[in-house]
């Protein structure tokens, strides 16, 4: 009988925190269009921590990447079917007031749970990393002048960014504003980066070196800087695949910037060696260095997962 009674009071007890567990006030998920020639963006805006609180959108975002958000792991770390990055999805949620950052990950999580009956394990392997460490000769960051402009108002969806402005033939551009993107075509990239802490840029690297890289530079501060470099990252964080041709995109973390890809531009996906790779860059012009080693990393095993949402 105690062994009966034990079982029901933890049975209530599971329940009862079903309950209680943080929920978005309303949420919606839908197929995203098929992407076309033109600028398009990719990525999460608003939420808990960023300059629109009350509402998260998440534009063009395969199931990697709201897994990723939901359990603040990077996209490497995900360990699941291949088809996760070819289906995109369009959400927007009504966050409640006052939530936190990790209430807001608990609402996403059990609306995948909810949607796409997402079950999943934590596990940890040795793998290749990257340690993201400062040079010899020091840091080249200037401090951050503040946060990072607001681009989108309450109630809109992610507004994307301002024509980039006219240069020499085949140099990438960036957009004129005091925020956080990426520009790409066949030449090379451009990643402008603002109000940045180094555990950020760790975890923004990840998606763009394919491997977990941990931050060992001991800098506490923020930071604007900007990169450039040649070709275009592979993988980013639209999934694990190499980057797909003509129009490019890409993904900024909950509440950052999308990645903007020139329209109609020839072979993307076909690098140009003129200038420094994106490691090299990261040495030469932020005085920053990736150096290669083993080291656990926590993974996200994907149990089951169903392609298509139930309905809103």
């Amino acid at each position: 009988m105690r062994l009966i009674l034990t079982s029901v009071i933890l049975v209530a007890n599971a329940f009862g925190q079903a309950a209680d567990s943080p929920a978005f006030e309303v949420a919606t998920i839908k197929p995203a269009p098929p992407m076309g020639m033109g600028r398009i963006m990719v990525g999460t805006r608003g939420g808990p921590g960023t300059q629109d609180p009350g509402r998260f959108t998440c534009s063009n975002c395969n199931l990697s990447m709201l897994i990723s958000t939901a359990y603040d792991i990077n996209y490497i770390q995900i360990s699941g079917p291949s088809w996760m990055d070819s289906q995109r999805f369009d959400v927007v949620a009504k966050v409640p007031q006052g939530a936190t950052k990790a209430q807001f990950r608990v609402m996403m999580q059990n609306l995948l749970i909810e949607r796409f009956k997402l079950a999943v394990h934590h596990d940890t392997k040795d793998m290749l990393i990257y340690e993201l460490s400062v040079t010899k000769n020091g840091p080249k960051l200037k401090d951050s002048a503040g946060p990072a402009d607001q681009l989108d108002g309450p109630g809109r969806g992610p507004a994307p960014p301002p024509p980039p402005r006219g240069g020499p033939e085949g140099t990438v551009q960036l957009p004129e504003g005091r925020f956080p993107v990426m520009m790409m075509n066949p030449r090379g990239s451009r990643w402008r980066l603002v109000d940045e802490s180094m555990a950020e840029f760790a975890k923004a690297l990840q998606g763009m070196v394919g491997r977990p890289v941990n931050d060992a530079t001991g800098l506490k501060g923020k930071y604007d800087f900007e990169l450039s470099f040649s070709g275009m990252p592979g993988g980013m964080l639209l999934g694990r695949g190499p980057m797909p041709p003509p129009p490019p995109g890409g993904a900024g973390g909950p509440g950052g910037p999308g990645i903007a890809g020139g329209a109609g531009s020839p072979d993307a996906s076909t690098p140009d060696d003129s200038g420094p790779t994106l490691i090299s860059a990261i040495q030469e012009q932020l005085g920053l260095k990736l150096e290669s080693k083993k080291g656990p990393v926590d993974l996200l095993v994907i149990d089951h997962i169903e392609k298509t949402p139930t309905e809103n």
